[in-house]
């Protein structure tokens, strides 16, 4: 059952966390006030995973819960696990699930990437989704703050990122990974070595702007041709803040089921 008290947007609780709503206040967020926070990429995220009743689902890096807690409410009757190196993160991201009334549902474990999935000792789930860091190069970008750096930077590089989630996923489960668009071939070249029957779908901020994110989905084993999904467009020229499309995911009312 969830909390009953009304999610507020934006409220300050203390020096160090904030409280957000998120799919139209279907779900409460208390996030670090400085650093990285859940958006839409988080959203996307969520909004692609179409786990039936009884299905577990695995994140890789879950930090404070943003992707786990919006599976959970559009995902009912699904139990989720949540791995994440940073012990604050990791409490906050427990706090969440508690907030929202999900604690029998989600577990968060602390655990590097890095060090692999077999060393946690966990049973592989259905699905096995992640955000991972998007450069594992420094000197690509702009020195990120140290609040941000272990959002931003994959330290054991992307590939490390995918054999986690391949190696927590069943066989014939099911993997999706938002990232950056201009890595696809990188992803679809390192989820080929166990999985296939991709699902690619771009994700372009106006209707004639190049895909900035990709959304790619995978199964362990898969044999089905690949396939290119309709873009999602998030913005138009009509001065609203999303597209109708894109609104209705954020607040829950649709899906980007694959």
């Amino acid at each position: 059952m969830t909390v009953a008290s009304a999610p507020l947007e934006g409220v300050e609780l203390d020096n160090a966390v904030i409280e957000n709503a998120l799919l139209g206040g279907k779900v409460r967020l208390l996030q670090p006030k400085t650093g990285y926070r859940a958006g839409m990429d988080a959203a996307l995220l969520a909004a692609s995973v179409a786990a039936k009743p009884g299905e577990s689902v695995l994140e890789a890096g879950c930090g404070a819960g943003g992707v786990l807690t919006q599976i959970a409410a559009r995902r009912p009757d699904t139990a989720l696990v949540g791995i994440e190196r940073d012990p604050m993160a990791a409490d906050l991201a427990r706090r969440n699930a508690m907030l929202n009334g999900w604690g029998h549902r989600i577990s968060v474990l602390e655990g590097d990437v890095g060090q692999g999935f077999r060393p946690l000792g966990f049973p592989r789930a259905d699905w096995a989704v992640s955000n991972p860091p998007f450069f594992d190069d420094e000197a690509a970008l702009r020195p990120p703050s140290p609040a941000k750096r272990g959002a931003w930077i994959a330290e054991d590089g992307l590939a490390a990122w995918v054999r986690f989630l391949t190696d927590g996923v069943k066989d014939g489960g099911r993997t999706v990974i938002i990232h950056r668009a201009d890595r696809l071939a990188d992803i679809l070249g390192l989820l080929g070595e166990r999985c296939g029957s991709f699902s690619v779908r771009p994700v372009q901020p106006f209707a004639e702007a190049p895909a900035k994110r990709v959304l790619v989905h995978a199964v362990r084993g898969g044999r089905a041709p690949l396939r290119l999904l309709p873009a999602l467009v998030l913005h138009d020229r009509s001065g609203a803040k999303h597209t109708p499309e894109a609104e209705a995911i954020l607040t829950g009312a649709a899906g980007l089921d694959s």
